[in-house]
């Protein structure tokens, strides 16, 4: 179904039937539409910065490696959470005479970023720079994963102002009611709302939990995996604007990306936790921050014995 962008949404069942009303522009400049979608995307990228640099010496992790890991990995993220939704979602960037609209296809302030596009490229980003400057891919992702955390959930609100990625219809109390163009009125579930609530569960796990008792690099990073999986696959399930895998369908039913990518998330999450805490356990000693800590102290040291002869 198509919803009006700027029309009222209502929670007919909370409050006495409030209704929030503010656009999906936030203002202009020059004539051009600025949205509240685009500001609270930036919004979730430095406040997950901000945090994640409060929490870097917990991993080992230099400040100018992650400064260079933010520079390079916000700007491909967004690319690869983009080019993900297009090649997905193909066919609503075609023009009529069947060309490609590349216009269209950049139009990330109208909305259509795919998250797990953009976690790909993040992490791409984190391997090539944890080769270059020697440290442990999953030190710094397990910095980064808590960041994205908070990017995510504040980013979904940016589908709240721009109405969009709800759910189907239900009654429940907590509902939320929307203008179709056709001007008749829908009830549905606020997946948008569902899923940045899980995702700050899923921090606070991790931040509290997870984290304080690490046991290897990429503890984390793997928990995340688990914890968005699960969380993702039942909320995509109640929405009715999910990519879908091309045209393959399995009993009838159309494959819904994400559902399938979340599903094989979980697996393999499920096992690397297993597999590093049960089957393969590690020393402290092991742990990035703790090898990084122990070599600064070796070069102190050194830099601190009289050479021969003084």
């Amino acid at each position: 179904m198509s919803i009006m962008t700027d029309s009222p949404i209502r929670f007919p069942g909370l409050f006495g039937d409030w209704a929030f009303t503010a656009s999906s522009t936030a203002f202009h400049i020059g004539g051009k539409a600025i949205y509240w979608y685009g500001i609270l995307i930036a919004l979730g990228v430095l406040a997950a910065l901000a945090f994640c640099i409060k929490q870097k010496e917990r991993y080992g992790i230099e400040e100018d490696d992650l400064m260079d890991g933010v520079l390079w990995g916000v700007p491909l993220a967004i690319v690869g959470a983009r080019l993900y939704y297009v090649l997905f979602y193909l066919d609503r960037f075609k023009k009529e005479d069947g060309s490609f609209d590349w216009a269209e296809s950049v139009a990330i302030w109208d909305g259509g970023l795919a998250i797990y596009g953009g976690v790909i490229a993040a992490v791409l980003v984190c391997l090539v720079l944890s080769k270059k400057r020697g440290f442990k891919l999953g030190a710094l992702t397990d910095l980064v994963v808590m960041g994205l955390l908070i990017g995510q959930a504040i980013g979904r609100w940016g589908n709240f102002m721009n109405r969009e990625a709800f759910g189907a219809e239900t009654t429940l109390p907590w509902r939320m009611q929307l203008t179709t163009t056709t001007g008749a009125l829908v009830e549905v579930h606020p997946t948008f709302l569902y899923e940045s609530l899980w995702n700050v569960v899923g921090l606070l796990l991790i931040v509290f939990i997870v984290a304080k008792g690490r046991r290897f690099d990429g503890e984390n990073t793997w928990f995340y995996f688990l914890w968005y999986g699960i969380g993702r696959f039942w909320i995509e399930g109640l929405r009715t604007d999910s990519l879908y895998l091309f045209n393959w369908t399995i009993g009838g039913e159309p494959i819904r990306v994400s559902q399938a990518l979340s599903l094989v998330m979980v697996l393999v999450s499920a096992f690397m936790l297993f597999y590093n805490i049960r089957l393969h356990p590690h020393k402290p000693e092991e742990l990035y921050v703790n090898m990084a800590a122990a070599g600064k102290a070796a070069a102190d040291t050194k830099d601190e014995t009289p050479a021969e002869g003084e």
